[in-house]
């Protein structure tokens, strides 16, 4: 019986130790608000240009793909059967060449296919490639949710 007592005082000290010791719900994530919050992003709309009169705005970093400067809601939804954005940007003669007034054509990389043929350029774009919406983003004005340093080293 006093041994069960002993044990049961050391269970409770330790337990208060430990409760007192525990992250606060406040302390375990960037935001610094409680993990059991829902934040609600603020409402935005995306960029309304027309194809041919946004602002390219720079790469976020090196290799980075580039956000869409135009609308691309009548585009949707973008698969490999159904590509609007073929229509503009697929041109196997301009690889690597930018004229100003013309579509930025597809990069070299969306001919080959970097997994099993990496050293093998085609004049159709791998399969991989045709769904834009995987890596490219509509620009849009819109507040950081988290504040970052990140430094790019465009």
């Amino acid at each position: 019986m006093k041994h069960t007592l002993i044990l049961m005082l050391l269970l409770l000290c330790s337990w208060q130790l430990w409760a007192e010791s525990a992250i606060k719900d406040k302390a375990m994530g960037l935001s610094k608000t409680s993990v059991f919050e829902t934040p609600t992003p603020q409402a935005f709309d995306y960029n309304k240009n027309f194809p041919g009169t946004g602002q390219v705005l720079p790469r976020a970093y090196l290799n980075a793909p580039p956000q869409i400067p135009h609308n691309i809601e009548s585009f949707k939804p973008i698969t490999a059967s159904k590509n609007v954005c073929m229509g503009c940007h697929y041109n196997p003669s301009m690889i690597g060449k930018k004229v100003k007034g013309t579509p930025t054509s597809l990069p070299v990389s969306h001919y080959t296919d970097l997994r099993n043929k990496p050293d093998v350029q085609t004049n159709t774009v791998i399969g991989a490639r045709y769904v834009c919406t995987q890596c490219h983003v509509p620009q849009a004005e819109v507040d950081t949710l988290v504040d970052n340093t990140f430094k790019s080293e465009n």
